[in-house]
């Protein structure tokens, strides 16, 4: 079972100062800044998997990559522009996600074939046009005719890409993208991949649905799939599920979701073997705009922010060289707590009490805990969530490592 990692221009920058929270003045961002392969063994994925809406750009708008980055990636080629070692491997599709909303993809089978052929990809996901939508097996619901229209675009585009392929000897395994509101619907869609020639096939839509929705799906493609085709879940990260998936086909998937739980989520921010932990917020005073609003409107004295902000952190430094307890640092953190969300928010201070107690960075043998202690638990700024959102990715290169697929 492999696992790739989708591309969202997520770096750090190994010369950041956490003390003064400050960057290296000498600091050149594409040249200097590392990627979660370069600063964590063993490598987190097996691969990673780039949009070319995330690289150009789609119909809502610019990509994440700036103009010159776009330039020295088509220039590079994704293996070297991400400095990849050998052992990992690249996977490009068209981000559709990015034009949901639009009745036909904004992209033609030319440019993903020179997109994927220019910058060296192993393999090339076919234009797909997701479907949000799932009638159970059971259901006596018909799907909408907006469903059966963009599966049909997106099988269209699928035999019109692997023609193409063919014809111009590509160098990157095409991948057929199946789209389906249910079990037989999927299923339907592999079936007609197959015919056309793809031997790897990657299910897209699937993201909303529930495990065992999944598991319908897959046992309905069981019926018709052929033994040497393999499945890719698309945006899919259920690593309890992943045993079942597998003796279903399913050979590969990529998701964001370990990496985006450590700045996007509520609770659920640092990952460990058997839990979960959430982050200690301390936000800086200049970069929390709720923050800033209450400064402005003279409910809240920014030098006494200022003056919580940096008691906070001064505590749990403290309190990670063992030179204070759990309750002084509780205390700093609830000064600040409550000018940051005001008396009318949930305070987190419980939780944080649990994660202070078990401080799981101290046992993980990760680097980046090994080397950035208590840093790597406070919820502040993009250096500090990006380190523990590779953090997660570690732990789920783990988990992945531990299940046996036989």
């Amino acid at each position: 079972m492999k696992f790739y990692f989708p591309d969202s221009q997520d770096l750090v920058s190994p010369t950041y100062d956490f003390v003064n929270d400050e960057y290296s003045p000498y600091r050149v961002r594409q040249r200097d800044d590392v990627y979660a392969h370069q600063v964590v063994t063993p490598i987190p994925y097996d691969g990673i998997l780039v949009s070319k809406a995330v690289v150009d750009g789609s119909v809502k708008g610019s990509g994440k990559y700036s103009s010159p980055q776009r330039e020295r990636f088509y220039r590079l080629g994704v293996r070297n522009f991400f400095r990849l070692p050998e052992a990992c491997a690249t996977i490009g599709d068209c981000g559709a996600f990015n034009y949901i909303d639009e009745e036909r993809p904004p992209y033609e089978v030319d440019e993903v074939m020179d997109f994927y052929g220019r910058c060296g990809f192993d393999a090339g996901i076919s234009i797909d046009h997701i479907i949000f939508g799932y009638i159970p097996e059971e259901s006596d619901k018909q799907p909408e005719d907006a469903w059966i229209t963009r599966q049909q675009i997106s099988l269209e585009l699928a035999e019109e890409f692997i023609t193409a392929t063919r014809k111009s000897g590509a160098h990157f395994e095409p991948v057929g993208a199946a789209q389906g509101w249910g079990p037989q619907s999927y299923a339907h869609s592999v079936k007609q991949l197959q015919k056309m020639g793809y031997r790897r096939i990657a299910l897209g839509g699937m993201v909303p649905l529930k495990s065992h929705e999944i598991l319908s799906c897959l046992r309905a493609i069981d019926d018709i799939r052929s033994p040497g085709t393999g499945l890719h879940l698309l945006g899919i990260n259920r690593v309890d599920s992943m045993e079942q998936f597998a003796r279903h086909g399913v050979t590969s998937f990529d998701s964001t979701s370990a990496f985006r739980q450590a700045f996007m989520d509520d609770r659920n921010n640092y990952h460990s073997a058997t839990d979960s932990y959430t982050a200690i917020r301390v936000p800086q005073v200049d970069g929390n705009p709720a923050l800033k609003r209450l400064i402005l409107s003279g409910n809240v004295s920014q030098a006494e922010a200022i003056a919580a902000e940096r008691a906070s952190l001064r505590a749990l430094r403290e309190f990670d060289r063992e030179d204070t307890s759990i309750e002084e640092v509780l205390t700093a953190l609830g000064t600040y707590e409550s000018l940051v969300l005001g008396p009318k928010k949930k305070s987190y201070l419980e939780v944080y009490e649990r994660t202070l107690s078990d401080a799981p960075w101290r046992i993980c043998p990760c680097a980046l805990c090994e080397k950035h202690g208590i840093e790597i638990v406070i919820f502040r700024g993009s250096e500090r969530n990006k380190r523990r959102g590779f953090h997660n990715l570690t732990v789920l290169e783990a988990k992945m490592r531990s299940l046996t697929f036989g």
